[in-house]
């Protein structure tokens, strides 16, 4: 079943785009992953350091699969730093209504 995944992040003050610059590069190989159908990222328009990430995964496992292999590599560290506090990653399936 199909995974839809939405992180909320803050960046520090007035790193919003630069936040986002980050993300496009990290956005790359994520798309690429398998299981990946769909990545966007959406920054909010009353203030640039409220970002969003809404992925879609073919399922949760392989979400998990790729989290654990971004940990791996340094790329969650990579975004932590960038960020004024924790992230907030929320799980949905996505369901025929």
């Amino acid at each position: 079943m199909a995974v839809r995944v939405i992180l909320e992040v803050r960046a520090k003050p007035g790193t919003g785009n630069e936040l986002v610059a980050l993300l496009k590069s990290i956005l790359t190989d994520t798309r690429a992953y398998e299981g990946c159908t769909g990545v966007d990222v959406l920054q909010n328009t009353d203030d640039a350091d409220s970002v969003a990430v809404v992925e879609t995964w073919d399922s949760h496992e392989q979400y998990e699969k790729y989290l654990a292999w971004q940990r791996e590599r340094g790329t969650s560290d990579r975004l932590m730093k960038a960020l004024a506090d924790p992230p907030s990653i929320r799980h949905f399936d996505v369901v025929d209504a």
